[in-house]
Formats: structure tokens, sequence, C-alpha cells
């Protein structure tokens, strides 16, 4: 057991530490691409720039307001406001006027959030449209009766409350140092809005069956229109496909592929299709693959990309910019990280914390990167020492069953309101990505945090999809439920341990150097400190070498920690301005 090493994870960094201003290369240009890939349509008016704000508190006394850049938090540095971080007693406010040469009487306007943090309730012209829950997944309005010719106003209110009421809030904090870092709230992606017909595709669920070589789409539609075609550049594609009405809302395609190429890292194969409903016309794609659990000849449990053991090797991924937090600054910074990483030889990214801008997904399908996706966790405050510390040096705690609940009053997931939280989010998270080719596996809980039924809770999600593995406790806290067997080991030597279920280490590294002049803090924070860039990449190295020997002995996935540095944690394989790589 690596002693120091868990002495200097436990150390708190000095929170007077020295604070720099720093930035990546990356220009903002205004997020101007079509946000939503695989729903697309030609009419698309972004209206992403200057809003203005104001944050009021529990008085209604103004604490600051001016113009905010959109879609970036006023937390952050690119948004140009004053980086006031909001409480959860104020209230964030944004307006914004947009003009509109004509209002079309036969088609609908629809107004679309790609994510507001945590709750937030939107108006138009002052009629209150509705309210959202969840800081980081997308929603929309139909605006159509409430607009006008000329000039219109929307109005959003925002409340954040961070780890108070148990929404999912990854690793915000209103006290950031080591592995937490800093709070941000309101619209931080894209905001939009598109002309549609009356009768219009509201939402797609695509289904590829490689088995039998049939790719299923549900179509959920505003109205029912007799008209339905697709198409494809790709004339060899499409054999033949059916159409299903199962419902006044929902058609059934069942299209079935004639010639195509499996999806993989390797050969990230994507077909892109155009759907004719009615009037409305959108372009989509999707991949032919599948994922899952099986032995090898072997006997032992894998992991499967396409019926056959393939070996997930990844990193962690908590996208965060120092000028931007979880806002990517643009298209080329998403693409730069997943093409870095995959340069360094993963095929994998856990993201973990949040969920990105959908084009994120849409670069790690072409570009072929395996994503397993978390479930952003929640819950309010945790005891660190019980779901953290103590796991993390005393392994029997790894499959506790949790009989009476006795951890959960450590989990942040007492109260009934924080269990159905997470519920909806988890929902809302699955069915917004569903459809990405390249996920591979969800991951319902880490490390304890907001953890409770974990196997009802697994059940409950395998009900959503059960096309993909899902590690249902990622660390420890397994209660003996789940796709896979999945561990953390930082500070214990790296092992296989023999389950009736695949063997994943989630987490693993953690090694950390400071390089000077591209820190956010004179503070360091990592599992294991290396003060020259040689003998960190000497014991990177023996650490992959010791990975992929692993993989012999039953191991089905790992993933090293992590992509970048980020605010005091500096374990990354890039620095936290994208301006130095650290690792080869």
């Amino acid at each position: 057991m690596d002693w120091k090493g868990i002495l200097t994870a436990i150390s708190k960094p000095d929170k007077n530490a020295a604070t720099y201003e720093l930035s990546t290369d990356f220009k903002y240009t205004g997020l101007q691409e079509y946000p939503r890939p695989q729903l697309q349509r030609k009419s698309y008016i972004n209206l992403n720039g200057e809003w203005n704000y104001r944050v009021t508190d529990a008085l209604g006394q103004v604490a600051c307001e001016g113009p905010i850049e959109v879609p970036f938090s006023p937390e952050a540095r690119l948004s140009g406001t004053v980086g006031h971080v909001l409480k959860p007693d104020e209230i964030l406010e944004y307006s914004k006027i947009f003009t509109l040469e004509k209002v079309k009487k036969s088609k609908h306007l629809i107004l679309h959030f790609g994510a507001v943090d945590q709750v937030c309730q939107v108006s138009i012209n002052g009629i209150n449209l509705g309210t959202h829950e969840g800081g980081f997944t997308s929603f929309s309005f139909d605006i159509s009766d409430f607009v006008i010719e000329g000039d219109n106003e929307i109005k959003v209110k925002v409340w954040d409350y961070t780890d108070v009421e148990g929404y999912a809030r990854g690793k915000q904090s209103f006290n950031p140092s080591g592995m937490w870092y800093s709070a941000q709230s309101g619209i931080w992606q894209t905001v939009w809005m598109e002309w549609v017909p009356a009768a219009y595709v509201t939402g797609i669920k695509l289904k590829p069956n490689i088995d039998d070589n049939v790719l299923t789409i549900e179509l959920k539609v505003s109205e029912q229109k007799d008209k339905l075609n697709i198409s494809s550049a790709n004339q060899d594609l499409i054999k033949s496909y059916d159409v299903h009405m199962v419902s006044t809302d929902k058609y059934i395609m069942e299209i079935h592929l004639n010639d195509y190429k499996l999806w993989t890292p390797e050969e990230p194969n994507l077909y892109f299709i155009n759907v004719e409903y009615g009037k409305d016309k959108f372009s989509t794609y999707f991949a032919m693959r599948h994922f899952g659990v099986a032995n090898d000849e072997k006997g032992i449990p894998r992991l499967t990309l396409n019926h056959k053991p393939y070996f997930m090797n990844g990193v962690l991924d908590q996208g965060y910019y120092p000028e931007s937090l979880m806002t990517p600054p643009s298209d080329a910074a998403m693409i730069y990280d997943i093409e870095t990483i995959k340069s360094i030889g993963f095929n994998m990214i856990r993201k973990h914390c949040k969920i990105e801008p959908m084009r994120w997904y849409f670069h790690c399908d072409r570009l072929g990167m395996i994503v397993w996706q978390d479930i952003v966790n929640g819950g309010t405050k945790y005891d660190m020492n019980m779901v953290c510390n103590v796991p993390t040096i005393i392994r029997s705690f790894e499959n506790a069953k949790d009989k009476g609940h006795f951890l959960q009053k450590f989990t942040g997931r007492l109260s009934d309101k924080s269990k159905e939280l997470w519920r909806k989010e988890c929902v809302d998270i699955i069915n917004q990505l569903y459809n990405v080719p390249s996920i591979g596996q969800w991951c319902l809980f880490n490390e304890g945090w907001g953890q409770f039924d974990a196997k009802a809770c697994h059940e409950y999600a395998k009900d959503l999809d059960d096309t993909r593995p899902m590690d249902a406790a990622s660390g420890w806290f397994h209660e003996d439920c789940g796709d896979v067997f999945s561990e953390h080991i930082y500070f214990h030597d790296l092992k296989v341990k023999p389950t009736n279920r695949p063997y994943v280490i989630s987490e693993y590294g953690g090694y950390s150097l400071k390089v000077d002049g591209h820190v956010k803090r004179d503070a360091i924070y990592g599992y294991k400190n290396f003060d020259q860039l040689n003998d960190l990449q000497n014991a990177f190295d023996v650490l992959m070498e010791k990975i992929k020997s692993l993989e012999d002995e039953g191991l089905s996935g790992a993933v090293f920690t992590q992509a970048t540095d980020i605010e005091d944690e500096l374990n990354g394989l890039i620095t936290y301005d994208r301006k130095v790589q650290k690792l080869f």
C-alpha cells in the first residue's frame, strides 16, 4: 500500500495559494455550429452572443448586472461578467431581445436550450413558458403562439443550489480545492431556435441490430401525417424499409441494410440519412455496432464490441477549461482533446461529472472514441471520510450490501426528493444520449457519491436502456449488482480479481506534475507527485505495461486518471490550458 500517496491525496491544498489567469489558445467564435447533429434541420437561428443579466439576493437587492456572453456561465471569464458565484438564495436573471422579420403562421417556432444549471423558468414576451429542472440536459419550448413580428424578449430565471437540494452537480463546489472544482450556474450551452411545420418529428430513437442487419428508428411526432420517407446518399445502403404507425404520435421504421461496415474505434464508420415526414425534413446519422458482455474462449467474462472481446483502454475526462469552465470554448477545443487522447493510445473516454454538448459526442462517433458515460453525481453533501477515504484504504468496503441503508447517511441521498431527482435526471440523461453510437457503457454511481439502492437503480436504468452494459457502482459499495465489477485502485498493487462479471479498473493512476506557467493556482493535488517530465513519463510507461499485462489475466477495461489538469488537480495528460502535453 502506498501510504505516501494516500497522505498526499487526503492533504488539503493551500486555499491561499497564488492564483493566475490561464487560457487555452482556442478562439471563441460564437459556437455557431448546429448543436444537435442527429436531428439537423436547415432552419436554424443561433441565439448565442450578448444577453443581459442581473443577480438579486434574498431581499431583492441587485448584487451585479450588465451584459453577459451566452453560453458562458457568469462565473466563467469568457462570459465577460464580474465572475460572481451564484449562491443558493440568489436568483440569476437573463434577458435577450431577438427580432423576427416575419412570423410564419403555418409553422412552429421551437426555442432550445442546451443546458441551464440547475433550475430555470423561461418566459417569452412576459408569458411564462414553464420550468426545467436539471443542470446538464437539454430542453425546449414551442413559442409559436407568443412571438410577434419585430422585437421579442426572452427572459430566464435561474436558481442553482449546488449541493443543497440534491440535483446533479458533478464536481462543482462553493469551496473548490483538490478534486473539487469551481461552481458555475446559468446558461452554459448553446441557445437556439428553429422553424418546423405543424406536423414535425419531436424525437428520434435509433436502434442498430447487427445480427439482423436492421436499423430500427422510432419517431415521435407532433401530429399524424401520411408521408414518411428515408433516403441516403449511399445508394447501396438501404435494401428496403417498413413503416408502422403504433400510435397517433409514434412511428416505427425498420430499415433493412444491404451493404455496411461495423463501427469500431479503428474504423468509425458512420452513415448519414435523410428523413422526410410530411413537410418536415432533417438529416441524422447512425452506426452499426453492438456493446455487450460475454465469456471469451477461456471462460473469462469480457466486455465485447460487435460480439468480440474488446479491451477498453480509457482515460478519465471531466471537460473543464480555465476560461470557460464546463463550456468548451469552441468546436476545435473539443476535437483537440479527443484527438490528443487517441494519439496517446487510448480508445475510450470515461466522461465524468458532466454531460458534454452533443457535438462532443458526434466527434467521438466520427473519430472513433468509445465513451463510458457517468450519470452525473448529485445528492446533498457527502461525508468524504466514509464514502472516499476509508474505502480507499479498506478494500473490504468494496462490495458492501448497505443493509438498513447505513451508507445513505453519508452519501447525500437520504431524502425521498433527492432520490426522485436522481431517477428523473437518469431518465433525461439516458434519453438524450441514447442514440450516440460511441457510448459503450453507463456508470450510475461513482464512489458512493449520491448513491442509494444501487441494485434497484440498476434495474431502473436497464428498463431505459438494455443495449449497453452498466457499471452500477464505480469504485466501491458495489452492492453485488451491475454488468461489470468495477474498482478504483490508486494506492494498492494493480491486479485482477476473479469475478463472474467483466473486471474493470475504472480509475487508476493520478500521477501529477506541476508545469510552471501552466497552472491556475500554486497548489498541487494528485495521488503521486513528480518533479520532472522524464520521471513522470517513465512511471507512466511502466504503468501502461502493467495494464497491458493484466488484460491476459482477465482485465476488460481500465481508466487512467486523467485527461487534463483541472484547477488544483495536476494529474492530466496535458495541462489545463492545453499548451503542454506531459505524456505521450
